[in-house]
Parts: C-alpha cells; sequence; structure tokens
C-alpha cells in the first residue's frame, strides 16, 4: 500500500458513519470486518488494539462533523430534545456528508432535510422548521456579503420603473411562529459554551434550556447585520411582499402592485405604510445600486 492508498483508505474509514450508539461500525456496508481492515494498515499498541486506534479518529472525525452543525442549530436542540436532534444530525450528515475544505455550510440544507423527514419533529415539527430556517438565516446574516446601500441621491431618485436589489445579507422568512422570541429566549439562557451536540460533549440532558410556550402565529421577518450585529426585524405583511418582490427582480411598481393586491388597509394606509417600508429599508441600508451583481 502506497501513501496515497494509505490517505485514501484511512479517509474511507474515518469517514464511515458511526453506530447509533456514537461508536464504529464493526461490518462495513460490504461485509468486511472493521477489525481486519484496522490491522491491515494500523498496528496494535499495549493498551488498544487496531480496530480501538481507528475508532478514536472514526468518532472524532463524526463529534468534530456534528458539533459544527449543532454550534448553528441551538435552539433547533432545545425544541426537538436531546435524543432526536442527534438523530436528526446523524441522519442528515448521513445524506449531507462534508464535501468542502470549510464546515462553513455542512449545516446549510438542515432546514429543508428536517422538512422533508416529519419524523424527526414530531408534533413540533412545523415549529422545529421554523426555528431551523431563522437560525439558518442568522447564520447567512452574520457572514453574507455588504454592499454599498444606495446614497441619498439615489434614493431620491427612486422611480415607479426603478429595480433595485436588497443587500445579499437580508434573509426574507414567513413563518408560522413567533419563532424569534423562542430563539432569542433559548440563547439568554444557554451559555456559548453549551451550544454545542451533545453526541459530542456527553452533557447531561437537564442542563438543556427549557422551551416557553409558542402559539401559532403568522410572522414575516426580516434577518439583517448591522453594525457587526444580527438583528430580528419583523415587518408588516405588505412590507415583506414589496421586499421580496424588489428581491426577485420586480419594479418598484410592480413590486408595489404585488405586495399590496390583497390588502385590507384603505388606501391611504396603503401609501402611508408604503412610504414607510421604503424609508426604513433605505435607513437601514438595505436597498442597493439598481444593478445587480453579476456575482449573485
Amino acid at each position: 500500500m502506497n501513501l496515497l492508498e494509505l490517505q485514501r483508505r484511512m479517509a474511507e474509514d474515518v469517514r464511515r458513519p458511526l453506530t447509533a450508539d456514537y461508536e464504529m461500525q464493526r461490518i462495513t456496508d460490504e461485509g468486511t470486518a472493521t477489525a481486519d481492515i484496522a490491522a491491515s494498515y494500523i498496528s496494535p499498541n499495549s493498551r488498544l488494539t487496531s480496530f480501538e486506534r481507528l475508532e478514536i479518529y472514526n468518532r472524532q472525525y463524526w463529534f468534530r462533523v456534528i458539533a459544527a452543525v449543532s454550534e448553528d442549530y441551538p435552539t433547533l436542540n432545545a425544541v426537538l430534545g436531546q435524543k432526536r436532534f442527534d438523530a436528526l444530525v446523524l441522519a442528515y450528515l448521513g445524506e449531507h456528508p462534508s464535501t468542502s475544505w470549510t464546515l462553513r455550510d455542512l449545516g446549510a440544507k438542515l432546514p429543508s432535510f428536517l422538512e422533508a423527514h416529519p419524523e424527526f419533529g414530531g408534533r413540533r415539527h412545523r415549529l422545529a422548521v421554523d426555528v431551523a430556517n431563522l437560525e439558518l438565516a442568522y447564520v447567512d446574516a452574520f457572514d453574507g456579503k455588504h454592499l454599498d446601500p444606495l446614497t441619498a441621491e439615489e434614493a431620491q431618485a427612486i422611480e415607479a420603473e426603478s429595480r433595485l436589489f436588497l443587500q445579499p445579507h437580508v434573509r426574507l422568512l414567513e413563518l408560522s411562529y413567533p419563532v424569534d422570541n423562542l430563539v432569542l429566549a433559548v440563547k439568554k439562557e444557554t451559555p456559548e459554551v453549551d451550544i454545542v451536540s451533545s453526541a459530542a460533549t456527553q452533557r447531561d440532558a437537564t442542563d438543556r434550556a427549557k422551551i416557553p410556550p409558542v402559539k401559532r402565529e403568522a410572522v414575516f421577518l426580516a434577518v439583517h447585520r448591522y453594525d457587526d450585529s444580527v438583528y430580528y426585524r419583523r415587518l408588516e405583511k405588505e412590507t415583506f411582499l414589496l421586499l421580496r418582490g424588489l428581491r426577485s427582480g420586480a419594479s418598484v411598481a410592480v413590486a408595489a402592485s404585488q405586495a399590496f393586491a390583497k390588502s385590507k388597509l384603505p388606501p391611504d394606509a396603503q401609501a402611508s405604510l408604503l412610504q414607510e417600508s421604503f424609508a426604513h429599508a433605505s435607513q437601514l441600508g438595505w436597498l442597493c445600486p439598481l444593478t445587480k451583481p453579476t456575482w449573485i
């Protein structure tokens, strides 16, 4: 076995999924004994067998990637509970393993995975999906790109046919539960050092943050970064639809028409909200120059 073959063999064995008890598989999917594979290129020592030495690396690899995903979803962890959350993460990583040099995007598909697998959410499935989407939006807003916003002169020059671009770091969420309050409550109660999966740290489940009661309520939310901090801002439905329309490439006139098409507000209130929506978006730097960047 040359060096390249050894590296490939080691990488395959280290990345092989753990059992439900977070141990190395004793038999591979092909039916080969893992102990025999380990013995073919790892020597035992006075304390550990070849299998046990390889298992250390196998478990630590998975604990690291589990922790990388878990650190981004502390409230989802609290909502689902230790056992269900860890099962979700293991199943997710089995379908979406790490394929990049960076762990930044490892958990990016977790909300969509959870939505497609309601068995992990149980009776809190819809709530859990909302929480996952908000926690992913936090990550995206925290390190998303920031473009130079419209200047005061450019803002004053906006016309009906103008096309504006929304800041890349702004995330718009339509939620079924007020999970912004829930996420903030959990983060307040959870120490930073505790925001990792119990699979990796083996912490006591009794230390988990308690979930306050949450009633179903339609919430329209903008998650954005301001002065290097991430904030959640609730929006009126019409404002949400307006911003979503602008992001999709619609002109100001078309976006406004779509946003207020089914609004129950009287005409004067609609005009006031439209003006207020543009004013707030401009003040927060959400609106960017009229040409959409080619890299988006």
